[in-house]
């Protein structure tokens, strides 16, 4: 498209975005609520992506620690994410970012590709940013979180694109 530019994916130290999302219960929440609770690791995906499936158990166990709240952020309808959720045992809380609204959470953080997960401290900064699968990042963030990312007998690859 002429004149047009696409975003690019925010980046650490930017500012984040505010936003007002749906939950899977119904419930809006916004950026402001959520970060009045602590640092957020606010992980974008879509439940047909084979890397957000890779990263989930990862997120899991982030979540399980007490330095970050872990918020997952589908683009996919409440039905489809719910039955992702159950399937691959989410149970940290998660927000809905749908086509139906031109998915204004995603497009405000720049988003190309997922998982794309973003550590936001509670004054609006973000502290970290990156695409796809990231063993060192994700790492990083279990120290945070005070857990242990990865089993000792997991088998998982350094790297791998969104």
């Amino acid at each position: 498209m002429w004149g047009r530019h696409k975003k690019a994916m925010l980046e650490a130290g930017a500012r984040a975005p505010s936003f007002r999302l749906k939950a899977l219960d119904g419930a809006a929440v916004s950026l402001d609520e959520i970060l009045a609770r602590g640092p957020a690791l606010l992980a974008f995906y879509k439940i047909s992506c084979p890397v957000c499936q890779l990263t989930f158990p990862c997120l899991e166990r982030l979540a399980s620690g007490s330095g970050i709240q872990v918020i997952g952020i589908s683009q996919d309808d409440a039905g489809a994410t719910e039955g992702f959720n159950k399937r691959f045992g989410v149970t940290f809380p998660t927000l809905l970012d749908q086509a139906k609204d031109s998915y204004p959470a995603s497009n405000a953080y720049g988003i190309t590709n997922v998982p794309t997960l973003f550590l936001v401290e509670p004054d609006g900064q973000i502290a970290s940013a990156f695409s796809g699968f990231s063993k060192r990042d994700l790492e990083a963030l279990g120290e945070r979180a005070g857990v242990v990312a990865f089993r000792a007998d997991e088998s998982v690859p350094e790297w791998k694109a969104g």
